[in-house]
């Protein structure tokens, strides 16, 4: 009778070490449910300040980049566009979120006609001069633009990221971990997956989250409620996602959010906004 063989001594330590990591992540999983401004509820492994950290390297590097491209827009008229719809949101998402008032709020104009703009965790932020030369933004439509961006570092967007990145890589940290590979290799490299997950697009259910806070955003700092709705016209006259079905893209539908944003408006448009145009300082770059 053939007697089964036992494990290895190095097998039994893999498996170990396998249901030792199953069990952290698990408990991760399990602690880390925490409850966004509008009330979702989300998986946050990385914590914001982490976050916050990764975007400022991230940030700096790009700058760096664009400088050296030179891609940063000199344009004062501009510049002092985005400064003062910009310093109007920030006041608003202070007030409402005070811990923003220690994030380093700046916002790097880019020479660049492709109509975009983006917000990292803590508040850097950056607008490309095409939202206004190609698209002819009003004040009040940029300042749903920038107040939906604003909305996503609000949100957490940028650490939620990260934790789902980190929870994608944990069944291959588990399987190197059981294949007795260098565990310090496969944690940096996961390391490294999740600060990449800062420059990737966010999902629908983001998207939709930010585009409701940042009409809020944009109505109490005094801007016009259809205005989002507006800016999204110009965006779809310009072609802005167009032929990309909703279930192939993470941004919901130009048609499907316009519909969205106005039904909003009957319950945003009343709120309380600042009509003394109160700001908050902005560094702008250049």
């Amino acid at each position: 009778m053939n007697l089964p063989r036992s494990a290895s001594p190095a097998s039994k330590a893999g498996s170990l070490r396998f249901a030792l990591l199953a069990t952290v992540l698990v408990a991760l999983a399990l602690a880390a449910c925490v409850t966004s401004p509008t009330g979702r509820s989300q998986l946050m492994i990385v914590s914001p300040e982490t976050a916050i950290a990764a975007s400022q390297r991230a940030y700096l590097n790009a700058v760096r980049d664009l400088q050296r491209e030179n891609r940063l827009l000199y344009d004062w008229r501009i510049k002092e566009r985005v400064e003062s719809v910009a310093g109007r949101v920030v006041a608003q998402a202070v007030a409402l979120y005070p811990r923003t008032s220690r994030w380093q709020w700046s916002v790097a104009l880019i020479d660049d006609d492709d109509p975009n703009a983006w917000c990292m965790a803590g508040g850097r932020m950056a607008v490309n001069s095409g939202l206004l030369t190609e698209l002819g933004l009003s004040n009040d439509e940029l300042a749903h633009i920038i107040g939906h961006e604003i909305a996503h570092a609000i949100a957490n967007h940028t650490a939620e990221r990260m934790s789902m990145v980190l929870l994608t890589q944990a069944g291959l940290i588990a399987a190197a971990i059981a294949a007795d590979e260098d565990d310090e290799d496969v944690l940096s490299a996961a390391s490294v997956a999740a600060d990449l997950a800062i420059m990737l697009p966010n999902s629908r259910v983001a998207e939709s989250e930010a585009d409701r806070l940042g009409m809020e955003l944009a109505i109490r700092a005094g801007y016009e409620p259809a205005a989002a709705v507006s800016m999204w016209d110009k965006m779809a006259a310009a072609g802005f996602g167009a032929g990309v079905p909703q279930f192939l893209s993470t941004h919901p539908a130009p048609g499907n959010r316009q519909a969205a944003l106005r039904a909003l408006i009957p319950s945003l448009g009343g709120l309380p906004s600042a009509a003394s145009g109160e700001t908050y300082p902005v560094a702008v770059v250049p």
